[in-house]
């Protein structure tokens, strides 16, 4: 009886490693000898500000961030704001990471204008009284002509998380008009959220055993899940009907910590983050029937925490490079500063001399990719057969931590980075700035 015991032990821990070997090797038991600062369009401390509000204090703790396109008739961008959600009570009401302390104080929404640089807080109208306001995941479909946006948010209220719709109107861009509050018992640890229509959604679940579960067992549990990295969590599409009704469909299962979610500019493409596995899924989608079926894996040197499209379908992915260190941050450790990590992957073309994406690979794999930065990313995740990663951002937390959202502003060069536990947004510019 014990041989049989310890052969089925031996071979799940063999397949633990196999799969989550690597993941765990280098995002918990190592600490990645990461730079200060570095920024991929040169000396950061030229390049980079952090914007801050210097009136309240209060716009920090930001997990999550999209472009908000005002279009013409013709779809052409006349205007672009940066949507954001935080939380300045982040550090006693986490339901993903803990703790679950006080879910009293309120989150908030910030505007930022990419074209006169002004930040505003977003006035929530016709809010629910009593009803908590702890923000994460959020998306909002472009504005035509004028017209208002439909806006959803993921909130992580004290009793159970739910999903928020808003209607933003470009006329009163600092004002939010909620219209419902979406409940599901699908919704068991709703991440982020990719929208596919003004009224449709992919959605990822990121833990089947949450922080909400009774003590002990939310804390442990949760916490296994996150490192061990078991398939417990999947994606979801969400249609919401007229009545405020839903319609859900499970769209891809199997994934380990599913966080962040985006949809091409195409529709075509759906990209998933897997945390625990420091894996990027690629999915194609049929955009008759929203059916997702795995295309590829891209390994990234970090732990995702949110994927962006930016206007050219490279995608943007940032998040965490050493847990433990996140963790000392997440539990308020004096001195604690946990690292940040940004990277672009865009598929490999066929270049015009005919060498084939075989050929390219190895001579990538060879020479090694991304090789402009202090840490690259090569010295962690092996090459990629199908797509180049390559580093925008890096730090060992002193210049700007805990990063979980990156966007790029095609028209401009200028990126963008949100940490879960910082004071205020990151912005790089593609020349230096007098700052």
């Amino acid at each position: 009886m014990f041989y049989k015991f310890a052969a089925v032990l031996t071979t799940l821990l063999a397949i633990y490693i196999y799969r989550s070997g690597r993941a765990f090797f280098h995002l918990v038991l190592t600490v990645p000898n990461l730079p200060e600062g570095y920024f991929v369009g040169g000396d950061y401390r030229d390049h980079c500000v952090v914007i801050k509000d210097e009136k309240d204090g209060r716009f920090n703790h930001c997990e999550h961030m999209v472009f908000w396109d005002h279009l013409d008739e013709e779809d052409h961008i006349t205007n672009r704001f940066v949507l954001l959600s935080c939380d300045p009570g982040r550090r006693e009401w986490n339901t993903v990471m803990g703790p679950m302390n006080n879910p009293d104080p309120f989150g908030n929404l910030w505007i930022y204008s990419t074209e006169t640089g002004s930040l505003s807080p977003v006035a929530l109208a016709n809010y629910p009284e009593g009803h908590d306001f702890h923000p994460i995941g959020v998306d909002v479909y472009p504005s035509k002509a004028g017209a208002p946006s439909n806006l959803f948010l993921i909130n992580h209220a004290r009793e159970n998380s739910s999903i928020e719709q808003f209607v933003l109107d470009p006329a009163q861009p600092t004002v939010a008009t909620h219209v419902r509050t979406l409940t599901s018992s699908y919704f068991v640890a709703p991440n982020s959220i990719a929208l596919t229509s003004p009224a449709s959604f992919y959605l990822t679940n990121d833990h089947l055993m949450t922080y909400r579960l009774p003590r002990p067992f939310g804390s442990i549990l949760s916490t296994i899940e996150t490192i061990g990295g078991p398939p417990l969590t999947w994606v979801a599409h969400v249609t919401v009907l007229p009545d405020g009704s839903i319609e859900h469909k499970f769209a891809a299962l199997g994934i380990a910590f599913a966080n962040g979610v985006a949809l091409s500019g195409d529709g075509l493409h759906l990209a998933v983050a897997s945390s625990s596995l420091a894996k990027v899924h690629f999915y194609r989608r049929d955009p008759s029937t929203n059916d997702l079926t795995l295309d590829r894996d891209v390994i990234v040197p970090f732990g995702p925490d949110n994927v962006m499209y930016d206007d050219d379908d490279t995608l943007i992915v940032a998040g965490h490079p050493h847990f433990p260190s996140f963790i000392a941050v997440v539990e308020n450790k004096p001195g604690a500063k946990a690292p940040s990590w940004a990277v672009s992957i865009r598929p490999i073309a066929a270049s015009e001399d005919g060498e084939s994406e075989g050929q390219k690979f190895s001579r990538s794999k060879k020479a090694g990719y991304d090789s402009r930065a202090p840490l690259s990313a090569s010295a962690i995740a092996p090459a990629s057969s199908t797509d180049e990663v390559e580093t925008i951002f890096q730090s060992d937390g002193s210049v700007y931590g805990t990063a979980t959202t990156g966007l790029i502003d095609s028209r401009t060069g200028i990126f963008y980075l949100t940490g879960l536990y910082e004071d205020g947004v990151l912005v790089c510019y593609p020349g230096p700035r007098n700052v």
